[in-house]
């Protein structure tokens, strides 16, 4: 595991991103452990994140410039906090998100921020578990005719069945053609937890979870 893997899954833990016992997902599945972006609450976890996705976004896109959309409410956040660490690096992004509700008066518009105009957009969000969010980002997106999604980042790769066999992030990158990559994935934190005795418990419970609900890819 790379070190920067190791590193934002002790992040994710020390700051409650990351619980283990009895949850239930927005798909209705009961899941061993969970995951939620809103749990960050301070300046200094808000730029962790942004830098952990930073390095991700380097080692799969490179130095390629786009334009960063996070939905509505938690992506907004994030894309905040990459656009910010991916600038320290020199990489000046755009940054865009939307509103629930359209606005009628000032500027008007579902969109707030920068407003693509035929580039590559990248949406950042936190995990994918049934693909529903990302369905209703790319409907939302539609009304930007001259852009297009050219990928998805998240947090965590749950690695869970979607709507087949495959897994929800495997769905939704053949569905609309981008890839959708992930900081870590669920394997990544069963590795992470084995190093430590006092997690078998943990270890165990997910791996029975995967063996019923894991995608078969």
């Amino acid at each position: 595991m790379e070190g920067y893997k190791r590193e934002f899954i002790q992040f994710l833990e020390g700051a409650g991103v990351l619980k283990f016992g009895d949850f239930t997902a927005k798909s209705g599945r009961k899941i061993p452990y969970f995951i939620n972006a809103g749990d960050i609450k301070t300046g200094d976890q808000i730029s962790k994140l942004g830098e952990f996705y930073a390095k991700a976004y380097f080692e799969k896109i490179g130095n390629k410039k786009t334009v960063l959309y996070g939905p509505a409410y938690k992506g907004i956040p994030i894309a905040v906090s990459v656009a910010c660490a991916l600038s320290k690096e020199g990489l000046d992004v755009p940054f865009f998100f939307n509103r629930k509700e359209e606005k009628d008066h000032g500027e008007g518009g579902v969109f707030v921020g920068y407003k693509p105009q035929g580039e590559d957009i990248v949406i950042v969000e936190d995990v994918i578990t049934a693909g529903t969010a990302i369905r209703e980002s790319m409907e939302i997106l539609s009304s930007l005719k001259d852009s297009k999604v050219a990928a998805v980042f998240v947090m965590v790769d749950r690695k869970e069945k979607g709507k087949t066999e495959k897994s929800a992030m495997a769905e939704v990158g053949e569905e609309f053609g981008f890839p959708v990559y992930s900081v870590v994935d669920v394997y990544d934190i069963i590795e992470y937890l084995e190093e430590d005795e006092k997690n078998a418990e943990n270890v165990e419970r997910i791996k029975n979870y995967l063996a019923i609900n894991g995608a078969k890819e």
